[in-house]
């Protein structure tokens, strides 16, 4: 509305002073070269809604301001048009009106040339050139900037949602690292608590009270160094400090060698249910023994610990079975535990170490299985199953 209101006050300054671009006698003389004028400021109006439209209007217009006497602000209006063409009409609007403007150009001046004979023609030319070619080309140098830096935008933009979304799974990742480890660290003591407290509370005799209570001491101490622990690891792992030699395990995790302190306190805790736990080592069954990457040795630990875990808590009188073998590619890990029902007090279940261990075993790219097995004798039994691949082998012990 501005360009507009700008472009008809400085057609009326121009026709009150007697300034006009044509100075021979046109058939249309006097207030006639205000039509032209004030259509063209109707035009700017339109400049950014209907640019097609504008140019096409626009150039009738400038064709019917021949017939006057001409005013210089109708042809200036008559470029932003062009302009506004190209920099606010369609991709291919913007591409074709550019060339077209080029081709008038030279066939202009060349057509009439050879119509009058005359050089001064070539002005035509020059003033066609400066009136339609200019103004597209400038146009079509500001839109492509234009587009360059919305794509630019963009990309920013991309590239940020891409850094959120990479971000969001980073902290997903994390805390559900956290919650498999402190659900490892923790349940073993808490179930052997819940299932020893049962017991004291079900039992009116001292010295099953006094065992339990030992047992539930003993665990709650363990349970506080194990959150402890974690908790140390944590704050280590926020100010950069907290990884091993690789920068992929905390340095104080568990490993394999401890399996029999494990198996130990699992019999002291299952002893008042029936349960004993044996451990069959096989990997010394091979010709060298290999030193297992730290996340292999890592993920064993903890399925063997939430294995025995589910044992306390669900299987029935018996002996569960701890069995390790280890060849040059895969580590096999086989818990054994009677599945029948269980008489005393039961610790409730959640499903969570189930997926804990499956979690942790799609991580290193193995195998997972855990269910009911029937025997050879009509028994049955719930069988752990993971096969953990030696992918990084650090020498051997």
């Amino acid at each position: 509305m501005l360009i507009a209101a700008a472009g008809l006050l400085g057609g009326l300054a121009l026709w009150a002073l007697g300034l006009h671009t044509i100075a021979d006698t046109r058939p249309l003389t006097g207030a006639w070269v205000l039509l032209p004028v004030a259509v063209m400021a109707g035009l700017e109006t339109l400049r950014r809604t209907a640019p097609r439209t504008t140019v096409f209007v626009g150039t009738l217009t400038l064709a019917a301001d021949q017939f006057t006497s001409g005013s210089l602000a109708t042809v200036l209006m008559f470029t932003d048009l062009m302009y506004a063409a190209v920099l606010y009409g369609t991709p291919a609007a913007a591409r074709r009106i550019p060339w077209t403007t080029a081709l008038v150009t030279v066939a202009v001046p060349i057509g009439l040339v050879s119509w009058i004979h005359q050089v001064d023609a070539l002005l035509i030319g020059v003033f066609t050139g400066l009136i339609s070619f200019g103004p597209a080309t400038t146009g079509a140098l500001v839109r492509n900037h234009r587009d360059a830096a919305e794509a630019a935008r963009l990309r920013a933009e991309q590239t940020a949602l891409l850094a959120e979304m990479d971000r969001r799974q980073a902290v997903l990742a994390e805390r559900a690292r956290m919650a498999r480890e402190l659900h490892d660290m923790v349940a073993n003591h808490l179930s052997a608590i819940a299932i020893h407290s049962t017991a004291a509370l079900s039992l009116d005799d001292e010295a099953t009270t006094r065992n339990a209570l030992s047992v539930i001491r003993e665990n709650s101490v363990e349970g506080l160094a194990e959150m402890r622990r974690l908790i140390g690891l944590l704050r280590d792992s926020s100010s950069g400090s907290g990884s091993g030699s690789d920068g992929t395990v905390p340095a104080a995790a568990p490993t394999l060698r401890a399996l029999d302190t494990l198996l130990a306190q699992a019999r002291t805790n299952g002893a008042s249910s029936g349960l004993d736990f044996t451990l069959d080592d096989r990997r010394q069954d091979t010709a060298t023994t290999l030193a297992l990457p730290a996340p292999v040795e890592l993920a064993a630990y903890r399925i063997v610990q939430e294995s025995l875990t589910n044992a306390l808590k669900h299987a029935a009188p018996g002996t569960v079975t701890v069995q390790l073998a280890c060849t040059k590619r895969t580590l096999t890990i086989r818990i054994n535990s009677p599945y029948e029902d269980r008489p005393g007090p039961r610790a409730p279940g959640s499903g969570a170490g189930l997926v804990g261990m499956r979690e942790r075993v799609a991580l290193l790219d193995g195998e997972f299985e855990a269910g009911p097995v029937t025997t050879g004798d009509s028994g049955r039994i719930w069988l752990v199953r993971a096969e953990l691949p030696v992918t990084e082998r650090r020498g051997t012990a």
